[in-house]
């Protein structure tokens, strides 16, 4: 893993290096450019007019060495129409600008960080961009003993020189926060399972408690001990025992009720009995997305220490097929005395979430409860990789998350739920099986969770799609894309803390 290295200074013309400067689609530059291209006797400008170049959204144009000025170069970013420049739009172009750097293979680089209209960049504006810079600069190479060029690990030295550098650092120190809260969902997704088993992951949560996160670690005796045994029947097949992970982070007030983010941690998927193809199997290594989000999420509000008080717990657990395993046809008892008939064993993350919920609801009376799951193909056949599937059972919880979605362009699209799927997951020999079979099959996996959460506010997020196989944006080049830190955070940034 490389990522870049962000550091904040005056507005300052650089004498040597590289230098980044800005303009936008009615081809203007700042004070500082301006000056740059003044001292290079308008070799700039004429480079620009020379290639055509527009200043398009996060296109670049690179001019090497330019006469008077001592740099090796000046690369010239498009930042668009500012007129629409957003918070997103400001966190994609450090994105872009992160990658463009690498594709160059250069290590250190100045941004002269100015708006071309003149107006004042707001320090979040900038902090945007030290984020999109870092977030980009992530990759997953450490397995690789053979590193190509392209594979070699730089760490990028990024100085944005602006007025305000003060403000904006001290705006960026939450983004920081969250930016290593996405970090650590990426890292954890991307780890191959024979090095990342339940206890191995219970380890790094464990690690929260330097940022006074409270850890509680429950093995396989205690989860029997509460009944769990929809949650244990998963793992029965699998030499690793599960653990299920209880963290809190107390940054509010007392009196104020927790919010809840509980996580599917199954960390590798074969499905059990019930088993799947082999072909792609590999990928269910990513079946601990939401485990990740959430432990990713818990990590940002510590590190920015959220007036919240907050719960995150999270499912680890593995579901292999031996001898050991439970069977399609076998009932249990899940935590909430309610009973459950398997029908199919790799329809397996509601039944860790279902105990979960009730444990979370029972012992901590939260305002609201979020899950995340890797939990079903229905919801890629649905929604692609564009949109994760929102389910909830009230409409305000949905709103904000839908506002939070569209706010950090990890974007939701909301599911129906409705007593007629139930019908689907009725069993002629327990309460409810497990499976409501091809249809719907992403609804009927919410109802499933619906009868666990008792009357709680409630929204499930199913991320199958968005959580990993990413695809390529301007801020993650990662197979796992960390989906859902930044939505989550802005969640309770923006309706939760005191």
């Amino acid at each position: 893993m490389s990522l870049a290295s962000v550091s904040f200074a005056k507005a300052v013309i650089p004498n040597s290096g590289v230098a980044v400067v800005v303009t936008d689609d009615e081809g203007r530059f700042g004070r500082d450019a301006a000056a740059l291209d003044l001292a290079a006797g308008g070799a700039i400008a004429r480079a620009v007019a020379a290639a055509g170049f527009k200043g398009k959204a996060n296109g670049f144009l690179d001019i090497l060495a330019p006469h008077g000025v001592g740099l090796d170069r000046v690369i010239v970013a498009g930042v668009g129409k500012l007129a629409e420049a957003t918070d997103e739009s400001w966190l994609k172009f450090g994105g872009a600008l992160a990658g463009k750097l690498a594709e160059l293979k250069l290590s250190h680089a100045c941004l002269l960080l100015e708006r071309p209209d003149a107006e004042n960049l707001p320090p979040d504006h900038a902090a945007a961009v030290a984020q999109g810079a870092v977030l980009r600069s992530f990759n997953f190479n450490k397995y690789k003993t053979k590193k190509s060029d392209d594979d070699a690990p730089k760490s990028l030295k990024l100085t944005l020189a602006l007025d305000g550098h003060s403000a904006a650092k001290k705006a960026y120190a939450p983004r920081e926060a969250v930016a290593e809260g996405v970090i650590l969902a990426r890292d954890l997704v991307n780890e191959p399972a024979n090095v990342l088993g339940p206890s191995e992951f219970a380890a790094e949560a464990k690690k929260l408690a330097d940022l006074g996160v409270e850890v509680d670690i429950l093995t396989e005796k205690e989860m029997k001990k509460l009944g769990m045994h929809a949650y244990l029947g998963v793992g029965v097949g699998s030499a690793r025992p599960p653990r299920f992970v209880v963290l809190r982070w107390n940054g509010g007030k007392d009196k104020d009720k927790p919010v809840a983010f509980i996580g599917k941690g199954v960390v590798f998927d074969s499905g059990g009995i019930s088993i799947k193809p082999a072909a792609g199997m590999e990928d269910m290594k990513g079946d601990m997305g939401g485990a990740a989000c959430v432990l990713g999420l818990m990590r940002a509000l510590a590190g920015r220490k959220a007036r919240c008080n907050v719960i995150g717990a999270l499912g680890l657990v593995e579901n292999m097929p031996d001898g050991a395993a439970q069977r399609p046809g076998d009932i249990v008892t899940s935590m909430s005395g309610q009973t459950i008939e398997i029908i199919n064993t790799d329809a397996e993350g509601r039944l860790v979430l279902c105990d979960m919920l009730w444990y979370v609801q029972d012992k901590f009376k939260p305002a609201f409860m979020i899950d995340l799951a890797t939990l079903t193909g229905a919801i890629l056949v649905a929604l692609g990789q564009e949109h994760a599937g929102l389910f909830a059972n009230d409409d305000t919880l949905a709103e904000r998350i839908t506002a939070a979605g569209k706010a950090t362009n990890e974007r939701v699209w909301r599911m129906p739920l409705g007593a007629d799927y139930d019908k689907q997951i009725d069993s002629k020999f327990a309460d409810m099986k497990n499976t409501g079979g091809r249809n719907a099959g992403s609804i009927t996996a919410a109802q499933f969770l619906q009868r666990f959460v008792n009357g709680t506010t409630w929204a499930h997020l199913d991320v199958a799609g968005t959580a990993m196989s990413s695809p390529n944006s301007d801020i993650n080049r990662s197979w796992g894309s960390g989906w859902g830190v930044r939505l989550l955070d802005r969640l309770v940034k923006d309706y939760y803390e005191g």
